[in-house]
């Protein structure tokens, strides 16, 4: 593990970094952290005035300097005054003026990252990474001073803070990029610069924003900008769009897949129900056993991502796979739990078409006997595809051998329920609801001795709120 000395930021470097100018203040002022928000920082830590769609960060430059903020970035000169800087207590703070706070940050970001000196992988793509990024770290976290985006920090604003938590010099970080628009792919591989790129998949994710599927593979493929000769990229030779995408990248290719040939693969898949799968692992360094409680076949290709990852980094196989063995579904990623008498799987983080049919063919292959609940809340960003797509989801509730399902949301998941009569699933066994609330209310008297239950929706539903209604009723 690393004993790295930790990076001390003072002011005028931070300035300096983000295109900045000190206006009062001592430059040379130490650095204790960076924040955002007001109302989460400690003394010593600098304050940047973030401006968003909804709220202004200079209206907490007041608050921010009661709380002992060592220093202000600022775009706004009149968000501090006299009165505001009084109300210090002790030395007066750093004030920072920039063009652009936003800006600002991620370039502060990425002047860390470069000054640290930590090895970044970053994870991008439709469905998987950030179960790939935990993976990821919690198996080089074995070996290696692992830092990793924390919860779903993994946009324009997230990904520099995470950047800015370098200061402690581990020896890697795990990042993921996530994006909904053309472009920002681009921005947050400009920040993090990462020597080693991860590329899941493409699927139809935040199509309400693209015209195409292959649309959002070319906003994916902004990974690979900036590649030199010196970068690696892991890659999923079982999805063609990706596969046609990297044509040409001038770094080092590693690919992985199931059941097609790539240098890190898995043959003959083996479903053990709620207990997880098994497959055969083909690798450079040998083949093996690979043994998961994750479910899905989509889980197992998020382990061979992993699995390529570790390898760069020199890391015994036998070790990768005793760590995968172990390794758990993070809370609302999957997350099988036993509640009374009943079994959840708790995906209700988020959703998507694909996604939506792994899981589905998961709790597909649950022993026979079992009754097989599926509440499934609407699936949000998907344009004019929406409709099409959840009819596309409702087949796939039969072709599970779901018993009961019941729909959460809009028009959209009412188009999936009633896919899912025309392909069998009896009217009676479906139950329709507008909201989460709702559904909640209903659910407790659906569920019976020995089902499983799949919670699964858009974070904007809210389903997550019907998982909380069964544990607290049923618990």
């Amino acid at each position: 593990m690393s004993t790295r000395t930790p990076l001390i930021l003072r002011a005028d470097e931070l300035a300096a970094a983000a295109e900045g100018q000190v206006l009062a203040g001592r430059a040379d002022v130490e650095i204790g952290g960076v924040s955002i928000d007001s109302r989460r920082m400690s003394p010593g830590d600098l304050f940047v005035a973030i401006c968003g769609q909804r709220f202004d960060g200079h209206r907490f430059v007041g608050d921010a300097v009661s709380k002992g903020a060592a220093g202000l970035v600022i775009a706004d000169r009149s968000a501090v005054n006299a009165q505001v800087l009084e109300s210090s207590e002790g030395e007066r703070p750093v004030v920072i003026v920039v063009s652009d706070t936003t800006r600002a940050l991620q370039l502060m970001g990425r002047f860390v990252r470069r000054a640290s000196g930590t090895r970044v992988v970053a994870v991008t793509g439709s469905v998987g990474k950030t179960t790939t990024k935990e993976l990821t770290a919690a198996v080089l976290a074995d070996r290696y001073d692992v830092s990793r985006t924390e919860g779903n920090l993994n946009n324009h604003i997230g990904l520099p803070l995470s950047l800015l938590e370098l200061c402690r010099r581990p020896e890697i970080a795990v990042l993921e990029l996530g994006m909904n628009h053309a472009g920002e792919i681009r921005t947050l591989v400009g920040i993090a610069e990462p020597e080693i790129r991860v590329w899941t998949n493409v699927t139809e994710v935040h199509s309400e924003f693209f015209d195409s599927v292959d649309a959002i593979a070319d906003a994916k493929a902004e990974i690979l900008e900036g590649s030199t000769t010196h970068t690696r990229l892991v890659a999923n030779a079982a999805d063609p769009r990706v596969m046609a995408r990297v044509t040409g990248f001038p770094g080092e290719l590693t690919t992985f897949g199931i059941d097609v040939p790539a240098d890190v693969r898995a043959t003959e898949l083996r479903f053990l129900g709620l207990a997880g799968m098994e497959a055969t692992l083909e690798t450079p360094a040998g083949t093996h056993m690979l043994r998961t409680a994750l479910l899905g076949e989509g889980s197992v290709a998020n382990i061979l991502a992993t699995i390529a990852v570790a390898l760069q980094f020199q890391l015994p196989l036998e070790m990768v796979l005793a760590r995968v063995a172990t390794f758990e579904a993070q809370p609302r990623r999957g997350q099988v739990m036993s509640v009374g008498e009943i079994t959840i799987v708790d995906d209700s983080y988020n959703s998507n078409p694909m996604a939506l049919e792994r899981v589905l063919a998961a709790i597909g292959q649950t022993e026979d006997g079992a009754r097989r609940v599926a509440v499934l809340g609407e699936m949000l960003e998907l344009g004019e595809r929406s409709e099409a797509l959840h009819r596309q989801c409702g087949k796939a509730v039969v072709s599970a051998g779901v018993d009961v399902l019941l729909v959460v949301g809009g028009q959209p998941v009412h188009a999936l329920a009633d896919a899912a009569t025309e392909a069998g699933l009896p009217a009676a066994s479906v139950v329709r609801c507008t909201s989460s609330d709702a559904a909640a209310d209903q659910i407790v008297g659906l569920v019976r001795s020995g089902d499983v239950v799949l919670v699964k929706g858009s974070h904007g539903i809210g389903t997550d709120r019907i998982v909380d209604r069964l544990r607290l009723e049923l618990g």
